[in-house]
């Protein structure tokens, strides 16, 4: 599957992977997923307070995709 998303290893106790894994069964999500919601909306909160991170990137790239509709 080609993609353009970065790929980053994450070092994580296994007490904690463990409650990531119910949270996440929780929402719905997979542990990948929980794990970038959790970095956008700390990401969010950042910049609510101290304004927006410049990035290199495109803002199309960073936002998640959108809900299909019912």
């Amino acid at each position: 599957m080609a993609d353009n998303l970065a790929r980053f290893t994450l070092r994580i106790s296994p007490y904690l992977l463990e409650k990531l894994t119910v949270v996440a069964d929780y929402n719905g999500r997979t542990k990948n997923k929980e794990i970038e919601w959790l970095i956008r909306n700390c990401i969010k909160e950042y910049e609510k307070e101290f304004g927006e991170i410049k990035s290199s990137h495109s803002a199309i790239e960073s936002k998640p995709p959108a809900k299909p509709e019912a």
